[in-house]
């Protein structure tokens, strides 16, 4: 007993051991918040202290329940907003809660597509360099000019060496399919 004594009154602790959900205590006072932001809150409400105060001043003197100073309807509309302002905190302090969430999600996405991006830039300028690496087709085909070229020049010089060594019919090169 002396040892529940000196600890704060808490979840554990009291006649009514029920855990309070503040998830759904939050989305209740979101609720209200939001329907106290409305058009048609507003419309209600003024409709409401319109019949109120024709009620009072013009109604039957016998009936009237607030008169003039309207009292009663003064002490009623700030009782509603000592209820209203804590709710409306509540609801802002969750929405900042879900905007931080979005933010930072926002700035891991971004973090994210930052890095892809300097990945596929560093993949294009090595593709680059590979590029500048390899044979272009004009570069190929001036190879290749020069290696028929020496072919004919061999072919030419063969020709020639065997017609200077028998004095038959000379040769014609034959072509070769590709």
């Amino acid at each position: 007993m002396a040892d529940r004594l000196d600890r704060p009154k808490g979840v554990d602790r009291g006649l009514f051991r029920r855990r309070q959900d503040t998830e759904r205590s939050g989305q209740w006072a979101e609720a209200i918040a939001r329907f106290l932001g409305t058009p048609s809150f507003i419309l209600w409400l003024t409709v409401f202290v319109a019949v109120w105060g024709a009620w009072n001043v013009w109604g039957p003197d016998k009936q009237q329940f607030d008169p003039w100073p309207f009292i009663g309807l003064t002490l009623m509309l700030s009782l509603q907003a000592s209820y209203a302002a804590p709710l409306i905190l509540l609801a802002q302090n969750r929405q900042d809660n879900r905007d931080r969430v979005a933010a930072e999600q926002d700035r891991q996405q971004a973090a994210r597509s930052l890095a892809d991006t300097e990945y596929l830039a560093r993949e294009v300028a090595s593709l680059r360099q590979a590029l500048g690496e390899t044979a272009t087709r004009d570069f190929v085909r001036s190879e290749l000019r020069a290696l028929l070229e020496e072919l004919r020049e061999e072919l030419r010089d063969d020709d020639e060496d065997e017609s200077d060594d028998d004095t038959e019919e000379p040769r014609k090169p034959t072509r070769r399919s590709r």
